[in-house]
């Protein structure tokens, strides 16, 4: 088995920790992993996107010409990215500012209103790991334990509100998920 996922969006949404963080979930549930960041110079607002590979054999190449998912958090890596997915992948759009949809009919397609989700929390910077609980739950790559214990090991022992705050959004987004 391996599966490769592309996270994409803008600098500053938290796309990299999107997929830093599911890394290292699969790592924490034994799968061997790749982590392959891409970002513009700019801090925010630039580009940026990740390809997370997981496997439980070695793998040889991080590069992801088809991957099986595309986790995307606004238009502009919709567009860029759409025709890249493998025929029977998904798409997880961040449904609260894509307007578009992609234009492949041999694909699932999962949209997460993400920020009006993290607006009913209270925090619009959990935005990514809200769309996260909706890709854990779908893909079932790696179990939800896994991922928050991936959030705390990131996050910290002393940042417990942090943690709190970002346990209650994957938590929404996994229940968003039927």
């Amino acid at each position: 088995m391996q599966i490769k996922t592309i996270f994409a969006g803008f600098g500053g949404q938290g796309v990299l920790m999107m997929g830093y963080s599911f890394a290292q979930a699969a790592m924490f549930e034994g799968f061997h992993v790749t982590y392959l960041p891409s970002y513009g110079v700019e801090v925010r607002g630039g580009t940026a996107n990740c390809t997370v590979a997981v496997s439980n054999e070695e793998i040889a190449s991080p590069v992801a010409s088809q991957p099986d998912y595309l986790v995307v958090m606004n238009n502009p890596s919709l567009m860029s990215f759409q025709t890249r997915i493998a025929p029977g992948g998904a798409f997880f759009l961040n449904s609260s500012i894509i307007t578009g949809r992609p234009n492949r009919s041999d694909v699932d397609i999962w949209g997460v209103p993400t920020a009006e989700i993290a607006s009913e929390l209270g925090n619009p910077r959990v935005q990514n790991v809200v769309m996260m609980g909706a890709y854990v739950k779908m893909t079932r790559i790696v179990s939800a334990e896994s991922y928050l214990k991936s959030l705390k090991s990131i996050l910290g022992t002393k940042k417990k509100a942090a943690m709190e705050i970002n346990r209650k959004a994957f938590e929404a987004g996994f229940n968003y998920i039927e």
